[in-house]
């Protein structure tokens, strides 16, 4: 039942795995984990809410143009439209999964 174990946390420095841990017409739920230097590029989902989980390390989460330090344990709900993204700053890998919903 417990997918986390296959999140990829062997990572090299500036590179992004994604693995998808759920899906259903109601949710997607990707973990992401992002070597030292990583980013995930500003985005956004028009039809969709999105929910980071953090729960390894430290990121830099971008919200609409803003910038604040987080890191594990932390949640940030992004409403739908909203760009955002994430870098990791530091030198250790950071994990998070996105939550996203409704897909249909």
């Amino acid at each position: 039942m417990d997918r986390y174990s296959d999140v990829d946390m062997d990572v090299d420095p500036n590179e992004v795995e994604t693995t998808e841990l759920h899906y259903s017409p109601d949710v997607l739920v990707k973990a992401f984990a992002l070597g030292p230097g990583a980013r995930v590029d500003p985005h956004e989902h028009p039809e969709q809410t999105n929910v980071f989980h953090v729960l390894e390390g430290e990121l830099v989460v971008v919200a609409d143009g803003e910038e604040e330090r987080v890191g594990a344990p932390a949640v940030v709900p992004f409403e739908r439209g909203v760009p955002h993204g994430a870098r990791n700053e530091s030198e250790s890998v950071a994990v998070f999964t996105a939550t996203m919903g409704p897909m249909e």
